[in-house]
């Protein structure tokens, strides 16, 4: 993990321009910075920088997936994903679509946002749902066929301070 940290410094350092310290819209976009976004393709390059001359370190290999936009160049979005790795993505591989990852096993949905209301399913740790509404404390998701009501704080892919309609 030393050397994925270490190339994110150096393109930190050559690209550190894209967003200055305090931005917080991304200088190609003028969306916010950072922004949730998921994986369109079922498969992308993760390159250490923003063109196809950098090196590719390694391939995301799951349609729908959360990611974290944190920079833009051009075509390019450097992203994170729950485990802080990532890099330079083109972004016709990246979606609006909002996703979530499941960060807790058994996580229940609830039929509201209150965990008194029926359990209309469980899900594993680690199933990608599609995000709704979110509120304070809770969202709105939908899997497998069932949609229902989780804990904000059992999520991966949207900010704690998010409020979604």
């Amino acid at each position: 993990m030393f050397w994925k940290t270490m190339a994110f410094g150096l393109v930190f350092m050559m690209f550190g321009n894209l967003v200055a310290a305090g931005q917080d819209k991304g200088p190609v976009t003028n969306l916010p910075l950072p922004r949730f976004v998921s994986m369109k393709a079922n498969e992308g390059n993760v390159r250490r920088g923003p063109s196809l001359t950098h090196r590719i370190d390694w391939v995301y290999k799951r349609r729908d997936m959360p990611l974290e936009i944190t920079a833009e160049h051009g075509h390019w979005r450097r992203v994170r994903d729950r485990d802080g790795a990532g890099g330079w993505v083109h972004y016709s591989l990246l979606s609006g679509v909002r996703t979530v990852i499941v960060e807790k096993d058994f996580l229940q949905l609830h039929q509201r946002a209150d965990p008194s209301t029926p359990v209309k399913a469980q899900l594993e740790l680690g199933v990608i749902a599609r995000l709704g509404e979110c509120g304070s404390t809770w969202c709105h998701l939908t899997a497998g066929g069932y949609k229902g009501w989780a804990p904000k704080t059992a999520l991966w892919g949207v900010a704690p301070d998010e409020i979604r309609e």
